[in-house]
């Protein structure tokens, strides 16, 4: 066990609330986790609320372009898509989690559809399935060619709307949770503070009381200075939930993109993603153009090449960029003609030409960037957080079915499976109403101005390639930058320290993890060790001090035999 010297705020410095509202449940967030939890809790609550920090499709679920996983084909299996899962998450998935997954999965996407969804069909009328890295079958479900996100959060919208009994408050940043004394004296989620602009009465900063909190409120890509994550990804529910004393789990594995479009060096923020399914489709990777000398270099680092998991991927990307000197790789996918990439990929094409590439012509510079939170908060196959009345679901949580590396286009899958779960248990578990008690964690904050500086620290230290010197020098630089503090409340600042929160978990874990696995590559470590590592490490906070904790837990990697799942 470890524990920082280190102080962060224990709450975020906030006006007391101006005004205060009531919900049995509230949800924080509004992608598919969100909306999909709302959806069922609907059926068995009296009142559900959802916030949502911008509008109901700013979220990542927009983004995602390749699809939803699920053994959905005739020659596919839950069991097979396990293997394929396991494999992925490098020995640290947990088994009975991803087994709710794979085995719910196929129901939940036929759900889907039965809402409203539109996935593309092929000629016959069956669902269009592809392939994404480390899948060995067919069993990508996608919508509109490149644009599925778009088309699940279409639907979910569209059926959210039309549901009179579920409350919708957008602009609303959720502040820090609401704590009250629970009938076993421990502490229990009473609601959770918010600010909203533009809301008319409810402008500033407010009170939700709720019996139960729901967070589904995405990831941490703006840690870092390159991501594919929109602009509201800044770890809002993974440092809230730290700070009311609910535990941070695998936060040390980031999925970094293989193949993120390259725009140059002083490039910052949200970036253009291209698809895995780019790959599926036959484009492959190379370090220069073919005619130039440029050749493929996937071909015997796996066995599925270009397709291999997206850790084996973007490790390969940085060897090669470090052996050539190049600031990126290359995605060749012009063979695949002009017709098929307007059909299949139309958004990818407009934005790669957006930017003066035209892939049906040229190659596209590419380079990994951050991309998905493998861990979160700790939760049990319910949604359950170690905070009575605390679920969590999607990205923000860590449920255990991802282990080191998440295997592609089971994000999706994962936050629909859950919160259907979470749906399941809340009705016969939400408690009594509970008053809030004093709140009398330390409040602070950092300098909004400090943002650039801790994603510079971040990317360039523990980033794709990590070691002890640049670990320790992250660790110097988080605490100075925690020192910079502020006394200007504003969203800036708030968005801020919460980015810094997490960084420094993430920091801490990614130092003590003395070995590389899926997407935590130690260059000093370069070896996987079961014996030492196998196993998480938990995050946890009282009043702004972190202790990082080490539980050891048996490797996930044998699958079962086929039809066992």
């Amino acid at each position: 066990m470890s524990a920082t010297t280190r102080r962060l705020p224990g709450r975020l410095t906030a006006p007391a609330p101006g005004w205060t509202i009531r919900a049995d449940v509230v949800i924080v967030g509004s992608g598919i986790a969100g909306l999909t939890a709302a959806l069922r809790l609907r059926e068995s609550v009296d009142q559900v609320l959802v916030v949502t920090k911008d509008v109901l499709n700013a979220g990542s679920t927009q983004w995602a372009q390749g699809g939803i996983a699920a053994a959905l084909g005739p020659e596919d299996t839950p069991a097979q898509h396990e293997r394929d899962t396991l494999v992925a998450g490098a020995g640290a998935c947990d088994l009975d989690a991803v087994r709710a997954l794979v085995g719910e999965g196929p129901d939940a996407v036929h759900e889907l559809i039965a809402l409203g969804t539109r996935f593309d069909h092929d000629d016959d009328g069956a669902l269009s399935l592809t392939r994404e890295g480390g899948h060995h079958r067919d069993r990508i479900a996608h919508a509109g060619g490149d644009a599925t996100g778009a088309e699940i959060q279409r639907a979910l919208i569209a059926a959210v709307q039309a549901a009179p009994d579920i409350e919708v408050i957008e602009h609303a940043l959720a502040v820090d949770l609401l704590l009250g004394d629970g009938p076993d004296g421990r502490d229990r989620v009473a609601g959770l503070t918010l600010h909203v602009m533009g809301e008319g009465q409810r402008d500033g900063v407010g009170a939700v009381h709720a019996r139960a909190v729901v967070l589904a409120a995405g990831g941490l890509g703006q840690v870092f200075s390159q991501t594919t994550n929109p602009a509201v990804s800044t770890g809002d529910g993974m440092a809230l939930a730290l700070r009311a004393g609910a535990t941070l789990r695998d936060l040390e594995f980031v999925q970094f993109h293989p193949t993120v479009m390259y725009l140059g060096p002083d490039s910052r923020g949200q970036q253009p993603l291209i698809s895995e399914a780019v790959r599926g489709e036959g484009a492959y990777l190379v370090d220069g153009p073919p005619e130039e000398g440029g050749v493929r270099f996937m071909t015997g680092v796996h066995e599925l090449a270009d397709l291999a998991p997206r850790d084996v991927v973007a490790k390969a990307i940085m060897k090669r960029m470090l052996e050539t000197g190049r600031p990126h790789m290359w995605l060749d996918a012009r063979h695949l003609g002009a017709e098929f990439w307007e059909r299949r990929f139309p958004t990818i094409l407009a934005t790669a030409r957006s930017h003066g590439i035209d892939p049906v012509t040229e190659l596209i510079p590419v380079a990994p960037a951050s991309h998905y939170a493998s861990g979160g908060i700790r939760t049990d196959l319910h949604g359950r957080t170690d905070l009575p009345g605390l679920y969590a679901t999607g990205e923000v949580a860590c449920s255990g079915v991802h282990g080191a590396n998440r295997l592609a286009s089971n994000s999706l899958l994962e936050g629909l499976v859950f919160s259907r779960r979470i749906a399941a248990v809340i009705p016969d578990e939400i408690g009594p109403w509970v008053a809030p008690a004093p709140d009398r964690r330390t409040a602070g904050l950092v300098d909004g101005e400090v943002r650039r500086d801790l994603q510079e620290t971040m990317t360039s230290r523990v980033g794709v390639l990590r070691n002890a010197p640049g670990l320790s020098e992250a660790d110097v630089l988080v605490e100075k930058l925690a020192g910079r503090t502020t006394d200007v409340v504003d969203q800036a600042s708030w968005e801020t320290t919460n980015l810094l929160t997490v960084s420094a978990a993430l920091a801490d874990a990614a130092a003590l993890r003395e070995e590389t696995r899926g997407s935590h590559w130690r260059e000093d470590f370069p070896a996987r060790d079961d014996d030492r590592w196998a196993g998480h490490f938990d995050v946890t906070m009282t009043d702004g001090v972190t202790t990082v904790a080490f539980t050891p837990s048996p490797a996930s990697d044998v699958a079962p035999e086929e039809g066992s799942a």
